[in-house]
Parts: C-alpha cells; sequence; structure tokens
C-alpha cells in the first residue's frame, strides 16, 4: 500500500467507480448506478463524490451531498482488502468538516438493513440507528 490519496471524482474516474462498487459496495435490492447518474452527480455537484485511491485504483467511496438543507451520505465503501484501516472513519470526518462549512447541524446515511458489516462502521463512528423513521421509494 502506497500513500493513500483522497480526492474529488472526476468524469474521467466514472468507469472505475462503477467496476468498484461492484466489487466493494452492497447493491442487494436495488437498481444499479449507471454511468449517466455518476456523470450527472459530478456536473451538479463537484464536491459530492470523493475518492480514496491507492497507485492507480480506488479503495474507497462516499458520496456526501449537500441540498441547501440536509446533509446525505451514501455509497461508503471501502475495498475488503483496506478495511479497518482508518478509511471510512477519514471519509465522514472530511464530509462533515464539509457539511459544517456550509452550516450543515446533522447528517444522514442511507444503510441497508442487512448491512451488519455496515452497521459497525457507522456505530463505530458515531452514528446512530432511527428505528422511528422508514424510507419510502417510488422509482421514477
Amino acid at each position: 500500500m502506497s500513500a493513500l490519496i483522497f480526492r474529488l471524482a472526476a468524469a474521467s474516474d466514472i468507469a472505475a467507480v462503477l467496476t468498484f462498487w461492484v466489487a466493494a459496495a452492497e447493491d442487494s435490492g436495488r437498481p444499479a448506478d449507471t454511468a449517466d447518474a455518476l456523470e450527472r452527480l459530478i456536473q451538479r455537484d463537484a464536491d459530492a463524490l470523493t475518492l480514496v485511491i491507492d497507485g492507480d485504483a480506488i479503495v474507497g467511496t462516499l458520496i456526501a451531498g449537500w441540498d441547501g438543507w440536509r446533509c446525505q451520505l451514501y455509497r461508503l465503501a471501502v475495498h475488503p482488502d483496506y478495511r479497518r484501516l482508518g478509511i471510512a472513519r477519514e471519509l465522514l470526518a472530511r464530509a462533515e468538516r464539509q457539511f459544517a462549512s456550509h452550516g450543515g447541524s446533522r447528517a444522514d446515511a442511507m444503510v441497508l438493513n442487512a448491512n451488519d458489516s455496515a452497521h459497525h462502521v457507522w456505530e463505530r463512528t458515531g452514528y446512530v440507528s432511527q428505528p422511528d423513521w422508514s424510507r419510502w421509494v417510488r422509482a421514477l
């Protein structure tokens, strides 16, 4: 492992990000992410998607979305070979600082109920599950 680089994603990273998420992210029961969706994200909010790079490989990601009101976290993923090295913690700390600089007061994360390994990461970084809320979705 060389020195890890934390940087924002660019359009040229889209294919590699999608490939990384197949290997490192939980995708059960949801539509697959697409290059078009990632391109729109990067164009709309260039600060949203942070990558962690080791050499030429993506080893971590986090989408930190700020809509002017809410702070949302999506797609926290760390390659299995790089877990338990503090990468997720650093990604979250960077996102939280970014949110605070915008005036955000609370960060929310979407985490699948069945993703037990992710629950441990969120708990260790100070997040708590909100059992009194449900997510309602509708495909567009």
